[in-house]
């Protein structure tokens, strides 16, 4: 229990908004995207700076009391939000300072993809991000970051060039490649653990204003012969395609979608894209020349914040006909209409990267398989957990043993190891170094 005296000084502290159990708009700032989270913090702290942050680190750290850290708050495993602690909120930090002619953006830890693609395509440059626009790019980042430019311009992770941190012990510092590079290191691609970024320093890339994407619709009755397609496709696609096979349902019909994104010159577009409309039976094709912002966007729909949410994921190191039968049969029994079976390719640029290079290690496999259950009443959680649960069983004779942390869902810390093989201890020592008594710990949790 805390002192009311000691929340109103906090509250008197800050420059943003404290919010608590009593508060109307306290079921509002205790949400995060995937609807089946449900917990109550204490406390969240809407900080509109470095200095509330700081404050909210102090506060919590005289009192006793947990801390999450909220950016967009769009993990599956609603690590943004804790039970009786605090929430830092950076959901008002949202400063964006685009240097065209450096190539460079910096934006606070509270910032939105598609705010930030907005800023820098204005200057027709992007930063590598994910496939969601509103997926914060704090968490993205933080844990690594696969997306449509992984194949030409490498994970988000491999574009950062610095970040702003407050410190477990209330210090703000800068990590970059000359200035404390160790925890630059650690974080792209280690989470949470390290401390929270407040403002973060991108390498931009030439992209668009136009780029090609969207997806070819495929008869599901064909979808083993689409599937082989697309792994055979994918083996040799160039770097500027990065492509996706999915499992969905359009209205109540399974079928099977390939998605892509190309960047590349616009004379060997058609050229480029052209074996994605040779797999099987065209029930939709709706790849078309289209605004990375746009595209970034595109899929937003079918993830709507509040909607009821459960993911397994693992990489694969290829894609046997066997598996493709688990994954196309197990498909069909899904409960819910509105789930997802996604096979991401993995290549070009992201894999070049050596796995030591930094936190986010895990390059080789090209295959990342996420099976997403997504449900709209609490009634259907039971069914749809447990067909996530089967299947990913199912296809386990074909996973590699690692998983992208960022996929992670509640309830798997048992797997964080898998998220970071090789530099496991290497982050251990680190997490020893600048959180000894893991203060951060509302996250894929790596102990000290």
């Amino acid at each position: 229990m805390l002192r009311p005296s000691a929340v109103a000084a906090l509250r008197e502290h800050l420059h943003g908004p404290l919010v608590s159990p009593d508060d109307a708009d306290y079921n509002t700032a205790r949400r995060v995207w995937n609807g089946r989270i449900d917990r109550r913090p204490a406390l969240v702290a809407f900080c509109a700076d470095e200095a509330d942050v700081v404050a909210a680190v102090h506060f919590a750290r005289e009192h006793g009391v947990l801390v999450a850290v909220r950016g967009g708050g769009h993990s599956c495993a609603g690590t943004a939000v804790c039970d009786d602690g605090l929430v830092i909120d950076l959901s008002l930090m949202k400063t964006i300072e685009v240097d065209a002619a450096d190539r460079s953006v910096s934006a606070q830890g509270g910032v939105l993809w598609g705010e930030l693609d907005r800023a820098t395509q204005t200057f027709g440059l992007a930063v590598p991000g994910g496939t969601d626009s509103e997926v914060g790019i704090a968490g993205l980042t933080l844990g690594g970051g696969n997306g449509w430019l992984m194949g030409l311009h490498g994970a988000t992770c491999d574009n950062l060039l610095s970040a702003d941190v407050v410190m477990a012990d209330g210090r703000t510092v800068t990590s970059n490649f000359n200035e404390n590079a160790d925890l630059f290191w650690a974080l792209r691609g280690g989470g949470g653990n390290f401390g929270i970024v407040t403002s973060f320093r991108y390498r931009l890339h030439p992209v668009g204003p136009t780029v090609i994407g969207g997806a070819v619709m495929y008869a599901y009755e064909e979808a083993l012969k689409v599937l082989r397609h697309f792994r055979d496709f994918a083996s040799s696609a160039p770097d500027t395609l990065t492509v996706f096979a999915c499992l969905i349902c359009d209205g109540d019909r399974p079928v099977v979608a390939i998605a892509a994104c190309y960047v590349g010159p616009a004379d060997r577009a058609e050229a480029t894209i052209a074996p994605l409309r040779k797999s099987g039976t065209i029930v939709a094709d709706q790849l078309r020349p289209m605004s990375y912002v746009e595209l970034q966007s595109l899929f937003d729909a079918a993830r709507p914040a509040g909607r009821r949410c459960a993911m397994r994921s693992n990489f694969m190191a290829a894609l046997p006909d066997a598996a493709i039968e688990i994954l196309v049969e197990g498909f069909r029994t899904t409960p819910s209409p509105l789930s997802a079976v996604i096979l991401e390719h993995c290549h070009g640029a992201i894999a070049r990267v050596a796995p030591d290079a930094t936190a986010f290690g895990l390059r080789s496999n090209p295959f990342h398989l996420e099976i997403l259950g997504f449900w709209d009443q609490a009634e259907e959680d039971a069914a749809n957990l447990a067909w996530v649960e089967r299947l990913f069983a199912d296809v386990q004779p074909f996973n590699t043993g690692e998983v992208y942390v960022n996929s992670l869902d509640e309830g798997e810390g048992h797997r964080v190891r898998e998220a970071y093989g090789i530099n496991y201890t290497r982050l251990v020592a680190l997490k020893a170094k600048f959180d000894p008594t893991n203060f951060f710990r509302c996250n894929h949790n790596i102990p000290p």
